[in-house]
């Protein structure tokens, strides 16, 4: 929970920038190293955890000698302007198509620093991003916008006729976004030159790696080629809205949302474009816009879509025609992917593995119901009951057979661990009879 006075100061500098879109603020950096705003950051990252960067710092070797002292320590440094950023660790995170995704990990230190400035420019650009940008929104600023949004927007729009579908992709958006052009977008609101230039140390910091013979290497490429967020940080977010509102804004302003009826719905480096009879040439524009931006229009996965003769994925859900249960009416609506399923499946396997047989089952029941759960809180638009009843299939198929892994048992199990075992004693989660939780769910 945000304290009452750090509340306070972002509820000010939001007001203020909604009252007056074109003021600058000119004296913010001082707001960085305020006491409460540096502990609500370290509380913030502490809760995120998160692994140590390249000095090996972590926040329980933090708490060890005494937070307190460290946050004093980085006070002064701030305060003085003394502080300069770190290298970033890369790791690299595998990706459902099986291509490796970079990850940047910064140091505890420029985490909670990040995480100081993004409490306070935040609530300022809050106030101008676009109200089809749904990802990293501050939250408590009405209307919540969240991916679930973003899926019933488009819905909404494919249902009102809107059903020429441009799904968009870009080639490493986070990587190839221009420094210049990027500060440019802070500067608009920003004019304290201390907090510009904290900002720039981030971009340019050095990225550190395995070398691939036990060392580590160490590369400056956003340096040299002035370009790229490192995802990860925390205020790559804020900065990836930042520049995608520039697309969003000049889509608008440029009169193509109007004169194509053309809706873009937006989350993250995600976007649609809904368009009513004028796809080709909204695809069309919107690879000139993204050129003269800087950014790199994934062909090989952008692609045009007719509804409801056809049908695309966005943000884990497929959107397209569907059948009703009980009248086999057709209509138009959102279900889960088969790949978030396939995804999710994939977990729920790796969770029951037979290295997994160490754990008790209790411990192993937990894993799979915070997944299933977390899972079904966000996957409860549209016909749900189906790919809910694979997943409790395939959850209670692979709990059996790690059961009779761990206990040496012949066989399948089913009879040893019957539904009512596994449901009752071992209290896994059932999907299907979530449904009834979910009254808008078309089932």
């Amino acid at each position: 929970m945000t304290p009452l006075k750090v509340g306070k100061l972002q509820q000010a500098l939001h007001v203020k920038a909604k009252e007056e879109p074109e003021f600058r603020f000119y004296q913010l950096y001082d707001k960085i190293y305020r006491w409460d705003v540096l502990v609500h950051a370290y509380r913030s990252c502490r809760a995120n955890a998160g692994a140590a960067g390249v000095d090996g710092l972590t926040f329980d070797k933090i708490e060890a000698k005494g937070v307190k002292q460290w946050l004093e320590e980085l006070a002064v440094d701030l305060r003085k302007k003394i502080y300069s950023a770190d290298p970033v660790r890369r790791v690299w995170i595998p990706k459902a198509n099986g291509k490796l995704r970079p990850l940047g990990i910064p140091t505890v230190r420029d985490r909670v620093v990040q995480s100081a400035v993004v409490l306070v420019l935040e609530p300022i650009f809050e106030a101008d991003l676009q109200p089809e940008q749904y990802a990293y929104r501050r939250r408590g600023t009405p209307p919540d916008r969240s991916a679930q949004d973003a899926v019933k927007h488009v819905h909404r729009l494919v249902g009102n006729g809107y059903n020429e579908v441009v799904d968009a992709d870009l080639s490493g958006y986070f990587d190839s976004i221009p420094h210049a052009a990027l500060m440019r977008s802070v500067a608009r609101r920003v004019s304290d030159r201390s907090l510009l230039s904290l900002i720039k140390q981030w971009l340019v910091a050095p990225v550190e790696e395995d070398d691939g013979s036990g060392g580590k290497g160490r590369t400056s490429r956003a340096k040299h080629e002035k370009r790229g967020v490192p995802q990860g940080a925390p205020i790559s977010p804020l900065l990836a809205n930042l520049y995608m509102r520039r697309f969003l804004l000049g889509w608008k302003a440029l009169g193509y949302q109007q004169g194509l009826q053309a809706y873009i719905v937006n989350f993250a480096d995600d976007f649609v474009i809904c368009c009513r009879g004028n796809a080709v040439a909204a695809m069309r524009i919107m690879r000139q816009m993204m050129a003269r931006l800087d950014l790199t229009v994934n062909e090989d996965k952008t692609c045009l879509r007719h509804l409801p003769e056809e049908s695309f994925d966005f943000l884990g859900y497929t959107i397209g025609r569907c059948y009703s249960r009980r009248t086999g009416r057709a209509y138009i609506g959102t279900r889960p992917s088969k790949k978030s399923i396939q995804r999710t499946s994939a977990r729920i396997s790796a969770l029951t593995a037979r290295r997994m047989t160490l754990l008790e089952a209790d411990e192993v029941v937990k894993q799979l119901n915070r997944l299933l759960l977390g899972w079904s809180n966000y996957f409860c638009l549209g016909p749900v009951s189906k790919a809910y009843r694979v997943l409790d299939a395939h959850s209670r198929h692979r709990l059996r057979q790690w059961l009779r892994a761990k206990h040496k048992i012949k066989g399948q199990g089913t009879s040893r661990y019957p539904n009512e075992y596994l449901d009752d004693v071992l209290g896994l989660v059932r999907l299907s009879l979530r449904t009834r939780d979910f009254p808008w769910a078309k089932t």
